[in-house]
């Protein structure tokens, strides 16, 4: 299949990790990146040897380009996914996909409309360990799944500064959880609050599914060392899953071990997807709906932390 032209827009922390992996992609051909901050955008481009963009507006209205990674502060994520799709671009957005749900839908339909892909960066999905997980949970190794829990803690990143501690942390382990278990959330009740920061900084979630499991989440900006881990406990064992160094460990009746597998890139498995999917015409996951399932629970969070009681996403 011929590779296709992609473009990033953001050229921060993260929008320089796609840009990277784009480039040394064999289903993609970077072709340029865009940033309101000009000295940035010309130095990333330079970098890659591709053309740059001050205006995104200019950087979309390309021909040649049919994907755009959405890697901007997250209150620009819809507008310029709006004008991408409204150009016939296939898009990626980071997460949180847009600010609030209502622009998360306005996003879906628009590109319904169009007749092109959304995805969302759920990173975490292409993650070696979480898929490992995924086979093993799907062999029955611990028996039926009951409980996840989840602790993605780490001092503040400075690059944040537009939503808190539930949508820029919490939301990976709500996606996630959600796809493990193939079901919908039905109460979600959290305790959250500011001790540091503009907007939340800790967050504790219990999610309450409609077939009567469970789940966790704790995630803040104030733990001095990253941990990024996930618990799985069924009816006849655990397995934990820790993300960054991608190893699991499967304790059942029988034994306890660590099985192996492949150590790859998640960033590089996620955009190589998404460039596939779009080459063979098939909606990408996870999808906007994926991206508006989590924000409705992100959402119904912070407002169960504000009346302290449980609340419907």
């Amino acid at each position: 299949m011929a590779k296709l032209n992609v473009a990033v827009l953001g050229c921060g922390f993260w929008g320089k990790n796609h840009a990277r992996v784009y480039s040394e992609s064999t289903t993609c051909n970077l072709v340029a990146v865009g940033d309101v901050d000009a000295e940035r955008a010309r130095t990333t481009g330079e970098k890659y040897h591709v053309d740059w963009y001050a205006d995104p507006l200019k950087l979309i209205e390309r021909k040649d380009i049919e994907i755009i990674s959405i890697c901007t502060p997250t209150t620009t994520h819809a507008k310029l996914a709006l004008e991408a799709i409204k150009d016939g671009k296939n898009v990626l957005a980071e997460k949180p996909m847009t600010s609030t749900v209502e622009e998360a839908k306005e996003v879906i339909g628009a590109a319904e409309r169009q007749g092109v892909h959304v995805m969302v960066g759920f990173i975490e999905r292409f993650n070696p360990a979480v898929r490992k997980a995924e086979e093993l949970t799907g062999d029955g190794e611990i028996g039926s799944i009951v409980l996840a829990s989840s602790k993605r803690v780490s001092r503040w990143p400075e690059r944040i500064g537009d939503v808190g501690v539930v949508k820029d942390l919490a939301i990976h382990d709500i996606d996630l959880i959600c796809h493990m278990f193939n079901s919908d959330v039905e109460q979600v009740y959290a305790e959250a609050g500011s001790l540091a920061h503009k907007l939340e900084d800790y967050a504790n979630i219990t999610l309450r599914f409609k077939d009567d499991r469970s789940a966790f989440i704790e995630a803040n900006w104030l733990t001095p060392r990253k941990i990024r881990r996930l618990t799985l406990t069924g009816t006849e064992g655990i397995i934990q899953v820790e993300y960054i160094t991608q190893e699991v460990t499967v304790e059942n009746q029988k034994m306890m071990y660590m099985p192996m597998f492949n150590q790859e890139e998640p960033l590089k498995n996620e955009l190589e997807y998404f460039a596939r999917s779009i080459q063979k015409g098939e909606q990408p996951k996870p999808s906007g709906e994926d991206g508006l399932r989590a924000l409705k629970i992100c959402e119904a969070a912070l407002r169960s932390a504000q009346t302290h009681h449980p609340e419907n996403p």
